[in-house]
């Protein structure tokens, strides 16, 4: 089925990929995907789950359209995904583990989180785009006034919310959390995963949440998939998957838990 059928945001379709290291005899070739199919729509969530190595990364970079896969396609709003800055601008963000990742220390906050529009909304006054600026960090719990200061002024929790801000600014229809939580405290974590869900009814944007931490899959997704070793072994609503894992290796991950 393609993704106008399907009404998919994102698909992937039997994608593979692989890394080879070394040379001579010592080289070796390790699968990260292997034939993996998935899809995200509108308005859901995907939690990614998988131990170290079981290629999470190598699927976000593959969503991103930051690596081309081997084989398989990759379809973005019903078209095939283009690993052009230009065609996806404002299409797609992503939120990562650490908020210093996406965030210049030396920039204040307001023009990070306005970096976005300058590529995607080259029609709009630079006085719109903080105008927006003011509105989407109001949106995600934070005072305008915030624009005006740099991120160690910043709590944690609130450096995160920045992230999200800065995220949403060009009302992108894919975002890609990846470890978007784990560095923070719990009480932190419920915060931001609130917010997130309460954006998504509002904005319909899908996503892809990638996480080692089940607690936060099971708050935030609305199905769970299972790499283990690149194969995706598992696909399930949550509550299904956590009343009842089909796989053996889902079912040692919630024994972790």
């Amino acid at each position: 089925m393609t993704a106008t059928e399907t009404n998919a945001v994102l698909e992937m379709r039997d994608v593979s990929v692989s890394f080879t290291s070394g040379a001579g005899a010592k080289r070796r070739t390790v699968r990260a995907m292997n034939g993996v199919t998935l899809d995200v729509a509108p308005g859901e969530t995907l939690g990614l789950v998988g131990e170290s190595g079981s290629g999470k990364t190598t699927t976000a970079a593959v969503a991103l359209g930051l690596r081309a896969p081997d084989s398989g396609e990759v379809r973005l709003l019903g078209r095939p995904l283009s690993r052009s800055r230009k065609a996806t601008a404002g299409k797609i963000q992503t939120v990562l583990q650490h908020p210093h990742w996406s965030l210049n220390p030396r920039r204040r906050v307001g023009e990070s989180v306005r970096e976005p529009l300058t590529v995607a909304r080259r029609d709009l006054s630079r006085e719109q785009q903080r105008a927006r600026v003011g509105e989407i960090l109001e949106h995600v719990g934070l005072n305008p006034g915030f624009a005006e200061r740099y991120p160690h002024e910043l709590s944690g929790g609130q450096r995160q919310r920045v992230s999200v801000a800065r995220a949403l600014i060009t009302e992108p229809r894919f975002i890609v959390f990846d470890e978007a939580v784990s560095a923070l405290d719990v009480a932190v974590q419920l915060q931001i995963l609130s917010l997130i869900r309460e954006l998504q009814q509002e904005h319909r944007f899908g996503a892809l949440f990638i996480s080692h931490d089940l607690g936060a899959v099971q708050r935030v997704a609305d199905r769970v998939a299972v790499l283990f070793r690149g194969d995706l072994v598992e696909t399930a609503p949550t509550e299904h998957f956590f009343d009842a894992p089909a796989h053996p290796y889902s079912q040692q991950l919630l024994e972790s838990l």
